[in-house]
């Protein structure tokens, strides 16, 4: 009866032995599955396409319409200062910051910057078209007319035909211009020959190009660039939705 009791606790503890021995070699090839699958996936990822973002076309739209310029091209920088109280008003008047023109400025937009993209630089935007409720507010704020059209009349910016802007390097860095935007003092004129070499080279290659493309400058405002073609359109109070 000692004997056999004895055999018996010998026979079970090999076949535990054995069942652990076949545990541990399931869990290290199931283990191995697992990071294999891992790996494969990760690998998958890695090598999935990313879509190619696609942007409207002028197709079917009049010269006329506003259109939002992102969703034409991401080759433009923007930097848009009355959507913050980094300006000359020192307050926010925009609810937010987007660049709207009409189609026939934005086309010339685009032109002109496949241009300057072509001598490494791209245009950076600080103000589009710009709601005649908004060229109110700003009057509110600096009833002056040497710094802010009277909206009475209105603005050639309230017509979707101007934009304030400079230039930026491929990597966003801004080509020195001098001053700041909307700096009012004689260092920002065209006609101010009196700086250092580099920035009348820059503020030239702003000028020429954007004169090249149809938009026409005023004396002291190195920033400011209105289409010619613009120049006729009526005033508009049209506002963009804010998301």
């Amino acid at each position: 009866m000692r004997i056999g009791l004895l055999s018996f606790t010998f026979l079970l503890f090999f076949a535990c032995k054995e069942d652990k021995t076949n545990t541990d070699k399931n869990t290290h090839f199931e283990s191995s599955i697992s990071q294999d699958s891992i790996v494969r996936d990760s690998t998958l990822n890695h090598d999935k396409k990313v879509p190619k973002k696609t942007f409207r076309t002028f197709e079917g739209l009049a010269d006329t319409t506003f259109v939002r310029l992102a969703d034409f091209s991401d080759g433009f920088a923007y930097d848009m200062r009355y959507a913050t109280d980094n300006n000359f008003l020192e307050e926010k008047v925009y609810e937010c910051g987007e660049c709207y023109t009409r189609v026939k400025t934005a086309k010339a937009l685009l032109t002109a910057n496949a241009d300057f993209k072509g001598k490494g630089v791209k245009i950076k935007f600080f103000d589009c078209y710009r709601p005649n409720s908004i060229q109110y507010k700003m009057w509110e704020i600096v009833p002056n007319s040497q710094y802010v059209a009277n909206p009475e009349k209105g603005s050639i910016h309230n017509k979707g035909g101007a934009v304030d802007i400079t230039l930026v390097d491929m990597d966003g860095k801004e080509l020195d211009m001098g001053t700041d935007f909307d700096f009012f003092g004689k260092r920002a004129y065209h006609d101010n020959f009196d700086l250092p070499q580099n920035i009348l080279d820059n503020r030239k290659l702003l000028k020429e190009t954007m004169e090249k493309h149809g938009f026409w400058s005023i004396r002291t405002e190195w920033w400011h660039y209105n289409l010619s073609a613009a120049s006729n359109d009526k005033v508009a109070n049209f506002k963009w939705a804010c998301e």
